[in-house]
Order: C-alpha cells, then sequence, then structure tokens
C-alpha cells in the first residue's frame, strides 16, 4: 500500500522543476521515509527527484526501494547518472544489483566507475553464492596496532565517510593479517590515555569466518556471539572485509524461508512467489508431489496385500483412515519440531539419544489419551470388547512409530550431510502410513481369532 501524502505536492514540485524543496525533501527525512513516500510515483519520477539529492544521500534511498524497482531504474537510465549511484553504494550491494543486470548493460555501466572500485566489484563475484564471500563488503576499518588511540581516531575520521559500518575497528598488521579488534566505545573511553596504542587495548580472541564458510553458518556465529559484524578472513588469517547484522538477517530469512518450503514437500523458490514463472512453480512443486504419490502407491499395495484379511473383518476397514492420520500428524508434529530445533542450534547429532527418550516418553502418553478416545469409539463399532482393542493398541504403536520416524529422520540426515528439512512432513507421513497400515493388520490378527 503506497503512502499518498506528498504524492501531489511531489509532482507539482517537479513539474515546476522547484530544487530548494524537491532537495530539502531528499535531506530532511530519514531515507526510508523518504523512499517510502515516494513508492507511489513512476520509475522515471522517482529517479528525477533522486537527482536532487547528494550522491551519498541519493545511494541511501535507492537502498529502501525494493530489488525489482532498483533493477528497473538502473536498467533503463542514463549509465553516468546509474554509475555515479553505484559508485556511492555500499560494496556488496552494488554487487548483488550489478550480477542482476544484463551483461550488455553491466558493460555499460563498468567502465565509468573508478578502477578501484571495478576491482573490487571483480573480486567479489569470484565467489561463489551463498558463501561470506559473497555476503561481506570490502568497505571495514582497518586499522594498524602500533597506531596510538589519538592517531586511531584522527584515522578513523578520515576513513568513516567510505565505511559500512564503524561499530568495531579491525587492527591489522602490515600485511592486513587479523590481529585483533576494538569496539569504538572502547577506542573513546581510552581518550583519557592517548598514547595507549591499539594493540594494548585490542582484543585478540577474534571470532571470524573463512571467506569459503557456508552463509548459514556465518549466521549461527553472528547469533551465538551476538555480534553486530563479523571479519572475513582467507586461510592465512588475512582480514577480506566483514559481514554486518543487516546481511545476516537477510540470510536467516532466506534459510528460514527454504526450510518452511522443504518442510512442505516444495523445492526453495529462487525468486518472489508472485514472480516465479509457472512452469517453474509447477515443476518445484510437482517433483515432489511425484514422489510422494507413488509412496502413496507403496500404501495402495499394503491394503491390497492384506485384501482377504479385511474382507473377513469389514469394520476394521472403517478405522484405516482414523490409523493413518493419527500417525502422520504425529510423525509431522515429530518432524516439525526437530527441523526447527536443528535449523536453530538448540539440537545437534549428539543429542539423538535425548531427543528419542523424550520423543518416546511424549509419544507414549499422547498414544495413551487418544487410544482411550479411538478404543470408546470402537466399542460400538466392534464385533466383541476384545476385537474393539485393536483400535487402541494400534493407536498407540501407529504413534509412537510415527513420533520416533519423524525425530530420527531429519536427524539422520543431518549426519549424512543433508538438510534435514527434506525429511518434510509428508514424506514422512507416507512413510508412517504405510507402517502403520501393516501394523493394523498384524494387530488384528493376533487380536481377533
Amino acid at each position: 500500500m503506497f503512502n499518498t501524502l506528498f504524492l501531489p505536492e511531489l509532482r507539482e514540485m517537479l513539474a515546476a522543476a522547484n530544487r530548494v524543496e524537491l532537495e530539502e525533501f531528499c535531506q530532511t527525512l530519514n531515507a526510508g521515509r523518504t523512499a517510502e513516500f515516494m513508492e507511489g510515483l513512476f520509475n522515471d519520477e522517482v529517479w528525477e527527484v533522486l537527482q536532487y539529492a547528494p550522491a551519498n544521500r541519493r545511494a541511501e534511498i535507492f537502498s529502501y526501494f525494493d530489488h525489482e524497482r532498483q533493477l528497473a531504474m538502473v536498467e533503463t537510465h542514463d549509465a553516468s547518472e546509474v554509475a555515479a549511484l553505484v559508485e556511492e553504494m555500499p560494496a556488496d550491494d552494488r554487487v548483488d544489483l550489478i550480477q542482476e543486470l544484463s551483461a550488455e548493460r553491466a558493460q555499460q555501466i563498468l567502465p565509468l566507475l573508478p578502477i578501484a572500485d571495478r576491482r573490487d566489484i571483480q573480486r567479489l563475484q569470484s565467489y561463489s553464492d551463498g558463501t561470506a564471500g559473497a555476503l561481506m563488503t570490502s568497505e571495514v576499518a582497518m586499522l594498524e596496532e602500533h597506531m596510538t588511540v589519538k592517531d586511531a581516531l584522527d584515522e578513523l575520521g578520515r576513513q568513516s565517510s567510505e565505511l559500512e559500518t564503524i561499530y568495531y575497528l579491525y587492527v591489522v598488521d602490515e600485511n592486513n593479517l587479523l590481529r585483533g579488534i576494538v569496539s569504538t566505545r572502547q577506542l573513546v573511553s581510552s581518550l583519557k590515555h592517548p598514547s595507549l596504542t591499539l594493540g594494548d587495548i585490542m582484543e585478540s580472541d577474534v571470532v571470524a569466518v573463512l571467506v569459503s564458510e557456508d552463509q548459514e553458518s556465518v549466521a549461527e556465529k553472528v547469533e551465538r556471539f551476538n555480534l553486530l559484524a563479523i571479519p572475513v578472513v582467507d586461510s592465512g588469517r588475512q582480514l577480506l572485509g566483514i559481514i554486518t547484522h543487516d546481511d545476516v538477517i537477510d540470510v536467516v530469512r532466506e534459510e528460514l524461508a527454504e526450510d518452511a518450503q522443504r518442510i512442505a514437500a516444495v523445492e526453495p523458490l529462487e525468486d518472489n512467489f508472485l514472480r516465479v514463472g509457472l512452469w517453474t512453480l509447477c515443476w518445484k512443486r510437482g517433483l515432489w508431489l511425484t514422489i510422494l504419490f507413488f509412496a502413496a502407491l507403496l500404501t495402495a499395495f499394503a491394503l491390497r496385500h492384506y485384501e482377504t484379511d479385511l474382507e473377513r473383518f469389514a469394520w476394521l476397514v472403517w478405522f484405516i483412515p482414523l490409523i493413518i492420520s493419527a500417525g502422520g500428524n504425529s510423525g509431522s508434529q515429530s518432524a516439525t519440531l526437530v527441523i526447527t530445533a536443528m535449523t536453530s542450534g538448540e539440537v545437534r547429532f549428539k543429542d539423538w539419544p535425548l531427543v528419542l527418550r523424550r520423543e518416546v516418553i511424549v509419544s507414549l502418553g499422547l498414544g495413551s489419551f487418544l487410544s482411550l478416545i479411538g478404543f470408546s469409539v470402537a466399542l460400538f463399532i466392534a464385533p466383541s470388547t476384545n476385537d474393539a482393542l485393536v483400535i487402541p493398541f494400534t493407536l498407540l504403536s501407529v504413534i509412537v512409530c510415527g513420533c520416533l520416524c519423524g525425530a530420527t529422520l531429519p536427524i539422520l540426515f543431518k549426519r549424512l550431510g543433508l538438510d534435514p528439512a527434506m525429511m518434510s512432513n509428508p514424506f514422512v507421513a507416507g512413510i508412517v502410513d504405510i507402517l502403520g497400515i501393516v501394523i493394523y493388520i498384524n494387530i488384528a490378527r493376533l487380536i481377533i481369532r
């Protein structure tokens, strides 16, 4: 929903080319609010308004528009104006933007950028997608350990306009090897002893990530150590850049969306749901649906195998949906809880004995409760009280089996190096359906003579 508060005034200012008021509009408000008030404008109008903002402010406002709109504006407007905007963007953001452009458009813009920026873009583009290198920005505050507190503050003042964040200052040696970290707060607090060096006040135990490390691992470290930014190093401990908390939030959202889609038996979508092609959507959903379809066929074959028993005791057929749903639902619950716990780092492979013990106890409690309900219903349908015992014993067995399958399979997948979310709810339910039929008929054979 667009905020239309300033739309008439903005269009009037544009029509009159009112420079003073447009410059004031671009600089007075918070950058996010400025972008919000321009949402209702056409792309050409937005671009025209942005030209009245200083270069750094223009890039800041531009960053608040959704990615598709950014691409549309960059693809169609003057290459020199686009290059001036891209030059002011944070290093990681401009790489993402350039990568999404058509090859022809990128070739028009890149030569207009300063050579240092071009090299930085090419270097960041070389890292594999989904790794720390692809997430990081090279705009990092690097200071040498022999600097005094006063010298460090002076140097920070010179660098600050080119840095994405100054929450942490990274102390390096002459070869850019990461030696330690100093927070800006520590630096300011040490002003009463201006002769102290960064080497004297720095923390040498720095949490860092390798440039090739998976983005999910990066997010886990940032969350575990409650960091606002984390340094990225190569195998030789050379500082290459940092990953800030806003990029980590994007990673967490992306990973959660992927897990939720896999739990629902859908291959993760690479794009916004409404922008994904219908053929792609059919393929990603149909792949798992086909696998689950064949799993359901196995359930049908299991029923066919026990056709004679079901003909002899026709009343058992009435409870098949109840048995299957109880097992499938309990398995899906366990799978969801374990997958989300593993994703958040609460459960690791070493915890599997505790997880199974807890699931056994919980499943026995749930199974006993539902078995009592099932038995009370079966008394009115089964030929005798003895025959009715088939239902509670089956329900208890199937629910325990479902909970153990739902808890075990994601842990096993994780141990094999696979995404535990691949062991999705429908997949677990399909396995438990087959087991439920086998358990049901065999318990009936034992009890009904």
